[in-house]
């Protein structure tokens, strides 16, 4: 870890640097570290709900489309206040696609960490995302991330294809192995096919409905 000059007097401050002036890096590529938090949710808001919602009991989630989280990135003060009146927030999840350049794949990792450990500096209860690509984002999508702690992922829309399911389970299987996860927050359905193996080694999985899992059962009336 090191801790790297994060501001230039008299320049505008066009990449946030003072998201991360007081933190520490991981990694070739200085992910910030995001420190582990012992609170878990009760329950989960998504931020475009959070953004006029009152359920401040919830914490709140950024699995949805990037335009929302942009948001947030564009004008993180405007958001500031809204987010501290909830619980907690689990840290940003901008898209790492596959067929992505890999330099916007890393510049997402490092900026939902940035705003993470923004968040944790401004009081913020943060549960550190763990999105990952291919094999090739692995490893960096793990640096900042704490050890033995608990992490959160996202499995909407990553294991109903075979093509997709594949890089899910890969990089999951790799990130508990590196982080050695107290529990796994999981924001979509949450399979014994897959997140057996880490129920079974003493690992606490906390799965979430996504809204579309709610909206379908209320349309077919369940």
């Amino acid at each position: 870890m090191s801790k790297i000059n994060s501001t230039r007097s008299g320049c505008k401050d066009v990449f946030h640097a003072f998201m991360v002036q007081n933190a520490t890096y991981e990694g070739e590529l200085e992910i910030p570290c995001i420190a582990p938090e012992t609170t878990v949710p009760e329950k989960l808001i998504s931020f475009s709900k959070a953004v006029s919602g009152t359920d401040y009991d919830a914490w709140v989630h950024f699995y949805e489309d990037d335009v929302s989280i942009e948001r947030l990135w564009n004008r993180p003060f405007r958001y500031l206040p809204i987010l501290k009146r909830y619980k907690g927030v689990i840290a940003p999840d901008f898209s790492l696609y596959r067929d992505m350049p890999l330099v916007m794949q890393y510049w997402n990792i490092y900026r939902s960490h940035a705003i993470a450990v923004w968040l944790q500096s401004e009081g913020i209860p943060i549960i550190a995302n763990v999105r990952w690509g291919d094999k090739r984002t692995y490893d960096v999508c793990c640096c900042g991330v704490p050890r033995s702690a608990t992490i959160a992922v996202g499995s909407h829309g990553c294991i109903k294809l075979l093509q997709d399911r594949g890089f899910f389970i890969n990089g999951l299987d790799y990130a508990v192995k590196k982080l050695n996860p107290k529990m796994i927050v999981v924001y979509g359905t949450a399979p014994d096919a897959i997140f057996g193996k880490y129920k079974n080694v003493g690992i606490k999985i906390l799965q979430f409905d996504s809204d579309y899992m709610i909206a379908h059962r209320k349309e077919v009336g369940e």
